[in-house]
C-alpha cells in the first residue's frame, strides 16, 4: 500500500491510498471468501461455484464493492497509526479515484481535530455577581415547608371561597344541546385556579353544600374544540362538598416532627446556609461560563461540520430523552410545532458550534498549561469520597472502575483549570 495526504478545507484531510495489483487481488480473494454463498450456477452447489469461474462470467467487477469494504478498514487504520497527526473525528467519506483489475486508489477524506490559536485568556477582568440571601428567600421555603405538610379540611359552615376545592357535578350545553367533555360527576375543582373556562369558577364561588344553579360562560375564540370557539354555554351546577388547606402552625414542634431541627430559629439557620451554598455555588457557575465564553471568543480555530453535527446529534438525542420521561416522542413534539426535524436542527446548529469550540479551547489551554491528574490529586479526590461516603478508600477505589477513574482524573483536571483561570484572571 501506498498514500498521501494533504490538509484539505476547514479542518479536513483528504488520504489517497493506492493498492498494488497484489494487495487488490488478495482483497478480491477476501472479498470471494465471504460472499461466495451468495453464488449459483448450473453444475455447483450454491456456494461452491469456483473464483474463477464467477470471475470468467460476470468479470472481477462483481467482487468490488465488497472488497472495498474489506479493505478500506485495514489499510485505512494502518495510516491512521502511521500518521499520528490525522487527529480523526468522524468516519471518512470515500470516493474512488481509480478501480481496475490490476489496482485500487480511494481517496477519504475525514474530519480531524483543529488546530487552535489561543488568544487572551489570562489578565481579563471579570465580574462576579453576588446573590445575597433574603429573609423573605427564608420564608418562603418555610412557606413551602408549610405547604407540604398542609391537609384539606372540610368546610360546612359558610358558601365556597376563592381558594377552596370544590367537588361539584356539571353538564354543560350549547343551545340546549350537551357536548362531549361537558359533563361530569364529583369532580374536583379548586377555586381559583383558573383551569376551568374563564368565569366558570368565579360564578361557582357563593355557592353552599347541595346548592344547586346553572350558569353562563363563553367559551374563548380561540378554544381548541372547534364546535365550541366564541359559543355561549350553560352549565348545571350541583355542589357536594366544600373543602380549604388548612396550614401547620410555624412551632418549634411543627419543625422538629417535620424535619428534625431542634427549634424553628435553628432551621432558619440551616435554610439560611443551605441557600447561601446555592447562591455561591450558582455565582460561581455563572463566573466559570463568563470565564470560558470570553475565553473561547479570543481564540481562533476552524470547527469540522463534522463535529457541529456530531454535537447537535447528541443535543436531539437529550432533548428525546428528556420529552421520553413526560410521555412524548419528539417527532410528535415537532409536528405539535410545525416544525420539520431539519428546521429543528438547525436551530441547535450555532448553540451546537459554540459548544465544540469552547471544548476545544479548553483542551487547547489544558495541554498548554500541561495540566493533569496526578496520583496524588486522584488518592485525594478518593480521600475525599471516601469520607463523604462512610468508606474507606480501598472500598472506593474498588468501587472505581477503568472508565469512572477516566471520569474522575478528567473532573480533577477541570477543577484545576477553572482555579488556574480564575487565579490568571482579575475577579472583581
Amino acid at each position: 500500500m501506498k498514500y498521501t495526504f494533504e490538509k484539505a478545507e476547514k479542518s479536513t484531510v483528504k488520504i489517497e491510498i493506492t493498492l498494488t495489483a497484489k494487495e487488490w487481488d488478495a482483497a478480491i480473494d477476501k472479498a470471494y471468501e465471504k460472499t461466495k454463498g451468495r453464488y449459483s450456477m448450473p453444475g455447483f452447489r450454491k456456494g461452491r461455484v469456483p473464483k474463477h469461474l464467477l470471475i470468467g462470467t460476470y468479470g472481477k467487477g462483481i467482487f468490488y464493492e465488497d472488497a472495498i469494504n474489506e479493505s478500506f478498514p485495514q489499510y485505512y487504520s494502518e495510516v491512521l497509526e502511521k500518521e499520528p497527526s490525522i487527529e480523526a473525528v468522524a468516519s471518512p467519506e470515500l470516493d474512488i479515484k481509480k478501480i481496475s483489475d490490476t489496482g485500487l486508489t480511494l481517496v477519504a477524506t475525514v474530519a480531524v481535530k483543529p488546530e487552535v490559536t489561543l488568544g487572551e485568556y489570562k489578565g481579563i477582568t471579570f465580574k462576579k455577581v453576588e446573590y445575597n440571601v433574603k429573609d423573605e428567600d427564608v420564608e418562603e421555603e418555610l412557606n413551602r415547608l408549610k405547604e407540604r405538610n398542609s391537609r384539606m379540611v372540610d368546610v360546612t359552615d359558610r358558601a365556597a371561597e376563592n381558594g377552596d376545592t370544590v367537588i361539584i357535578d356539571y353538564s354543560g350545553s350549547v343551545g340546549g344541546v350537551k357536548f362531549d367533555g361537558g359533563t361530569a360527576e364529583k369532580q374536583s375543582l379548586t377555586l381559583g385556579s383558573k383551569t376551568f373556562i374563564p368565569g366558570f369558577e368565579e360564578q361557582v364561588e357563593g355557592m353552599k353544600i347541595g346548592e344547586e344553579k346553572d350558569i353562563t360562560v363563553k367559551f374563548p375564540d380561540d378554544y381548541h374544540a372547534e364546535n365550541l370557539k366564541g359559543k355561549e354555554a350553560v352549565f348545571a351546577i350541583k355542589l357536594h362538598e366544600i373543602k380549604k388547606k388548612e396550614l401547620p402552625e410555624l412551632t418549634d414542634e411543627f419543625i422538629k416532627d417535620a424535619v428534625g431541627a431542634e427549634s424553628v430559629e435553628a432551621y432558619k439557620k440551616e435554610v439560611r446556609d443551605r441557600l447561601t451554598k446555592q447562591n455561591d455555588e450558582r455565582a460561581e457557575r455563572e463566573l466559570e461560563d463568563e470565564i470560558v465564553k470570553k475565553i473561547t471568543e479570543n481564540a481562533k480555530t476552524e470547527v469540522p461540520d463534522a463535529l457541529i453535527d456530531g454535537q447537535v446529534d447528541r443535543m436531539v438525542q437529550e432533548m428525546r430523552y428528556r420529552l421520553s420521561y413526560q410521555g412524548l416522542r419528539l417527532e410528535d413534539y415537532l409536528k405539535y410545532l410545525g416544525k420539520s426535524m431539519e428546521d429543528y436542527r438547525k436551530e441547535y446548529r450555532s448553540q451546537a458550534e459554540n459548544i465544540v469550540k469552547s471544548q476545544l479551547v479548553i483542551e487547547k489551554i489544558i495541554e498548554t498549561e500541561k495540566i493533569e491528574a496526578t496520583e496524588e490529586d486522584v488518592n485525594a479526590r478518593m480521600e475525599e469520597m471516601a469520607k463523604a461516603q462512610g468508606k474507606t478508600v480501598e472500598e472506593i477505589k474498588g468501587d472505581v472502575k477503568d472508565s469512572r477513574l477516566e471520569y474522575l482524573k478528567n473532573e480533577i483536571v477541570i477543577k484545576k483549570l477553572f482555579d488556574m483561570l480564575k487565579n490568571a484572571n482579575k475577579i472583581a
